[in-house]
């Protein structure tokens, strides 16, 4: 299954050209190329400092009462305040009391938001560190940037367009970790992915590591080592996706959208949870730092599920089945419904239900944009606003996801690009907001 990166993207483009990661991967290469990027220690290549904590998430926390479960536990914000916590605690078949995955995931949401806190306790303000590399691998960093603006622009045309109204450096840094969501999607997703192992997992995952340790293994990593090193980006939402990678690997069916919603956190929240730091929350916002980072889950979570709705047919194909078994059974349908492909009264009910969660949290998710830097916010509102465009084309098809792959047409995203980029323009409310500390 694809990840749902927060922006446009076709989910099965290949980027393994230039890149030559597979063939690392698979060998259980750690070596860096001498020839290119001497290995040396974090502190002489990348002086930036390292620090830890990326902002993520939108404000999941005030869903609608049928996205939620019961409110069984309390937290507390940042500034100290109780709120309701969502999805608690589940019972097992065993009587025993297990956290569910809404919970785990908010449980990342709260440390990334600590983190950042902390950081903006003692700097004041989430800036870049200046870049600062030993002579001679300034030209190599800079052409490793390059190379992953490149593959940005090439599979991601939408969003990289609008990563032009960043800074340089929020702009370098957007487009090394969107290579490095590539790279991993392609290990269980591109051309190669019957070859790869969980220990060709494991190894990426250990390559992982050595980035944020200042030990990258060619050009594309050290592109986003340096970009961890000069902002409060912190590993957990990497290694999440990565465990995301290791589920396909060896599960094809979701009991029920608990187990649903774990898998869309690790593929594609995980994207919002790595880019906040990076797309900044504009200094005028009263929003808390959980509440933005549960808005970009939000986001994530439902750009996944868009996926999920309309790769149906294709996902079947390859015997794969990204719907709560509970609910198709709820809806009178089974798994063989599904791989017959015929689009019946059932399945229509059914096609509804699954639309309207996934709108609700576009809904929530776009409540989040506006608390987002404004140079940040029109990639993500064009994002939002195409991906949420393909469920309308998914009921325009008659909810035929099993034949039809919905899509939104070249007319549709030059009209909604200008549009994107006017709500880009509107500040965060003064006032106070379901966003808003108090």
């Amino acid at each position: 299954m694809s990840v749902a990166l927060l922006w446009v993207v076709s989910p099965n483009s290949e980027v393994s050209n230039g890149t030559g990661f597979l063939d690392s991967v698979r060998e259980g290469n750690r070596g860096l190329e001498s020839s290119r990027f001497p290995s040396r220690d974090r502190n002489s290549m990348w002086k930036g400092r390292f620090k830890k904590g990326g902002r993520q998430g939108w404000n999941f926390g005030s869903l609608n009462a049928d996205l939620r479960y019961s409110c069984l536990g309390r937290s507390r914000t940042e500034n100290g305040r109780s709120f309701s916590v969502q999805s608690s605690l589940v019972a097992s078949p065993a009587g025993e009391m297990a956290v569910s995955s809404e919970k785990k995931v908010y449980e990342v949401v709260l440390k990334q938001a600590a983190l950042v806190k902390r950081h903006l306790i003692s700097t004041d303000d989430i800036e870049v560190k200046p870049e600062i590399v030993l002579p001679g691998n300034l030209g190599l960093l800079s052409e490793a940037y390059d190379r992953c603006g490149e593959v940005c622009a090439e599979y991601a045309k939408t969003f990289y367009l609008g990563t032009m109204l960043m800074t340089p450096d929020r702009r370098r840094a957007i487009w090394a970790i969107y290579v490095w969501c590539r790279r991993t999607d392609e290990l269980v997703d591109g051309p190669n992915a019957s070859h790869i192992t969980p220990q060709a997992l494991d190894r990426w995952e250990a390559r992982l590591e050595d980035i944020f340790n200042g030990r990258p293994f060619d050009m594309l990593d050290a592109a986003l080592s340096d970009t961890v090193s000069r902002f409060p980006v912190d590993i957990q939402p990497f290694r999440d996706m990565v465990e995301g990678m290791r589920m396909d690997l060896w599960k094809s069916r979701y009991n029920n959208f608990d187990e649903l919603y774990l898998y869309c956190y690790y593929v594609a929240g995980t994207v919002g949870l790595m880019s906040v730091p990076i797309m900044g929350i504009a200094p005028e916002s009263k929003a808390t730092t959980e509440s933005v980072y549960n808005a970009a889950l939000a986001l994530g979570i439902a750009n996944q599920l868009t996926n999920i709705l309309r790769d149906v047919g294709e996902d079947a194909r390859r015997g794969r089945l990204y719907l709560p078994q509970d609910e198709l059974a709820q809806a009178g349908l089974s798994d063989e419904d599904i791989f017959a492909g015929k689009v019946t009264d059932k399945w229509r009910i059914f096609m509804k239900k699954q639309i309207q969660r996934a709108r609700k949290f576009f809904d929530e998710a776009e409540k989040g944009v506006t608390e987002l830097s404004s140079a940040s916010r029109w990639p993500v509102l064009a994002s939002l606003l195409l991906y949420r465009k393909i469920l309308d084309e998914i009921e325009a098809n008659d909810f035929n996801n099993f034949t039809k792959r919905a899509y939104v047409s070249k007319p549709k995203k030059l009209l909604t690009l200008p549009i994107a980029y006017a709500r880009s323009l509107v500040p965060p409310k003064s006032t106070s907001s379901p966003l808003a500390k108090t």
